[in-house]
């Protein structure tokens, strides 16, 4: 599916340009959920013009991509009747949820009790984050901030937390196609060489400071969770205020530390 296109936002309130060029995955994203949702509700299930319907989106575009998620497995369609979850949607449902997965809540809420910022959880796909899990605290009526929310990797703390074992070469090559401009906030790397420079920094301090680059006004901490084998399994990280994150940004990171290294062993036990 296509890259999104310009992504801007403040705390709590990501927007994301509905365009031709913007996201679909985002967009493949809310197909799929609200086609499990009516399938696990029992409800009727929808054909192309419905989808488009309920979804507020072109059917020419909704048919391209439900096409695309059929072909991914993700949806299947009989007859040209209405859409239902294919098997891919199951194995990948399945794989997420693993017992480190699900008592990640825990963690993020007890991050949430110990340092009063936001926390989640999420995984890379190529240059793009996907959040699988977040805090209580984190959203609002409205607001893109739940899972399946697909972000860059380079101008994120998650993000880049997730390109943590990357060396140049590698970085190079995963970055190659991205277009720098219009994404992320002010403080976001324009270049490869830039986000290169942000990541050296980061492995210095022992976790990633990710001042503004995605979100106005808002400071991201995030370290990698890794399995037993040292694998880089999911990020997590807090998010907040200058003034919430506080002064001592490396005490806050200790703490995000001890529990990614807590789930990394769950995911070991599984």
């Amino acid at each position: 599916m296509e890259q999104w296109g310009v992504v801007t936002g403040r705390e709590g309130q990501i927007s994301v340009d509905s365009s031709a060029e913007a996201s679909s995955m985002a967009q493949g994203l809310r197909i799929v959920r609200l086609v499990a949702d009516r399938e696990k509700l029992g409800r009727q299930l929808l054909g192309v013009s419905q989808l488009a319907v309920e979804l507020d989106m072109e059917q020419s575009r909704v048919s391209r991509l439900a096409q695309e998620l059929c072909d991914l497995g993700l949806l299947e369609r009989v007859d040209r009747g209405p859409f239902r979850t294919g098997p891919r949607f199951f194995s990948l449902a399945a794989a997420l949820n693993t017992g480190w997965v699900r008592e990640a809540r825990t963690e993020l809420e007890a991050l949430v009790a110990a340092l009063g910022l936001r926390a989640r959880l999420s995984v890379r796909d190529g240059y793009r984050v996907t959040l699988v899990r977040a805090s209580s605290n984190d959203a609002v009526p409205g607001s893109f901030v739940k899972p399946g929310m697909v972000t860059p990797a380079w101008c994120t703390g998650a993000g880049r937390a997730l390109l943590w074992d990357l060396d140049r070469p590698a970085l190079d090559s995963l970055l190659q196609d991205v277009n720098y401009i219009g994404i992320g906030g002010p403080g976001a790397a324009h270049s490869t060489d830039g986000v290169w420079d942000l990541m050296v920094r980061d492995r210095g301090a022992g976790f990633i400071t990710a001042a503004e680059e995605f979100e106005h006004d808002v400071v991201e901490l995030a370290v990698p969770v890794r399995d037993a084998g040292g694998a880089i399994l999911a990020s997590l990280s807090v998010l907040g205020s200058r003034a919430g994150i506080g002064p001592d940004a490396a005490a806050a990171a200790a703490v995000l530390t001890s529990a990614a290294e807590r789930l990394g062993s769950r995911a070991g036990a599984r």
